[in-house]
């Protein structure tokens, strides 16, 4: 399974668009655009999981700078996620003394 990394994303592209784009290269197992957790508001980029490496490469290939719903998106294979520390906050003030 490769997980490829679609940026540059209009907000207003659906995930309808992304896949029918995709499907040109192979078969596509998933795509995920991504949304801000407070707003809802898509965050500008998304993910599309293909089974086929082969095919996989060519859509990165086939589909960097291409325009998906007006806007010329930059797409590659996606890093894997890493672990990043947790944020301090949760209730505390500057000072680090509880605000309430």
């Amino acid at each position: 399974m490769t997980s490829i990394y679609v940026g540059n994303l209009a907000y207003e592209a659906t995930e309808q668009e992304l896949r029918e784009a995709f499907e040109q290269y192979g078969e596509v197992s998933s795509v995920t655009i991504i949304v801000d957790r407070a707003t809802g508001r898509p965050r500008g980029f998304a993910f599309v999981e293909m089974p086929d490496a082969g095919a996989a490469a060519q859509a990165i290939e086939g589909l960097h700078l291409a325009r998906i719903a007006g806007r010329a998106v930059t797409v590659n294979e996606a890093r894997p996620k890493t672990q990043r520390p947790r944020r301090p906050g949760g209730g505390r003030n500057w000072s680090g003394r509880r605000s309430w």
